[in-house]
């Protein structure tokens, strides 16, 4: 990914703008009503945070940077009343952001460059961390980073011998109801890192975090290929959309 660099309202954007047309402006400057709502917004956020703010005022805020010279009011209110919520904006792919009229590649770009931010700063909370004192940070990375998605993923977080994060890889990705997985190679990287423990981690995208036959299978694979090489497999999680399931908390793990 390369820097971007910073952009205020009276620059262009950081691609040629392919959004809506924006009307001329005599005085090149935003209308006043235009320029005090843009405003009024950022002392909000200043003042409040993003806790005083709803969905579509935070996607305002986003799209000021991408669009500078156009009310992006109905623009936001249209991300949302296609994808949800603004968690769900931000994970949408961008061949479905771009379906949405109005949007192009500079709102892609932006939306999908905070969608990184959220993903780098919930991973920092993890990454070289004891995982089982850390619970609640893995929990919240694994919801930032897999909870919205329109497709299945599947990652493994690898341990080492005192339970600290060494690292987390996606095994590989899939459709909305299916990912392919395969127990030889989970277990074939461990060794590579020299992991002494695991966590697996994927999300279903119909919300519900319920295990299928084909999970508890594949996981018992991958517990019988890791625990030939003295690789614990601590548990398995399964990110809804509002919740998760715990392999281990759930006493699959135990049977296994």
């Amino acid at each position: 990914m390369t820097d971007r660099h910073a952009f205020d309202d009276a620059s262009g954007a950081l691609f040629t703008p392919d959004e809506a047309p924006e009307l001329p402006l005599p005085s090149g400057r935003l209308p006043s009503y235009i320029r005090d709502h843009r405003q009024r917004l950022r002392d909000r956020f200043m003042t409040g945070g993003a806790t005083a703010m709803p969905d579509y005022e935070l996607l305002e805020l986003l799209l000021f940077r991408s669009i500078p010279r156009r009310d992006v009011k109905p623009l936001a209110r249209a991300l949302l009343d296609q994808f949800g919520d603004f968690n769900r904006v931000l994970a949408a792919a961008p061949e479905r952001l771009g379906k949405v009229s109005g949007i192009g590649p500079a709102v892609i770009a932006d939306l999908k460059i905070v969608e990184a931010a959220a993903h780098r700063m919930a991973r920092a909370r993890v990454l070289k961390r004891h995982v089982i004192s850390s619970w609640d940070a893995v929990l919240d990375y694994c919801r930032t980073t897999m909870a919205h998605r329109d497709t299945e993923q599947f990652r493994v977080l690898y341990l080492d011998t005192k339970n600290t994060l060494i690292a987390d890889e996606e095994q590989g990705r899939g459709t909305v109801d299916h990912v392919p997985v395969y127990p030889r190679e989970v277990a074939k990287r461990a060794l590579e890192l020299n992991a002494s423990a695991l966590i697996l981690v994927h999300n279903h995208p119909s919300g519900d975090p319920s295990p299928s036959d084909a999970d508890i299978r594949m996981t018992e694979q991958i517990d019988r290929a890791c625990g030939a090489l003295g690789i614990t497999l601590h548990d398995h999680l399964i990110v809804g959309k509002s919740r998760e399931t715990s392999f281990r908390a759930e006493g699959y793990l135990s049977t296994i």
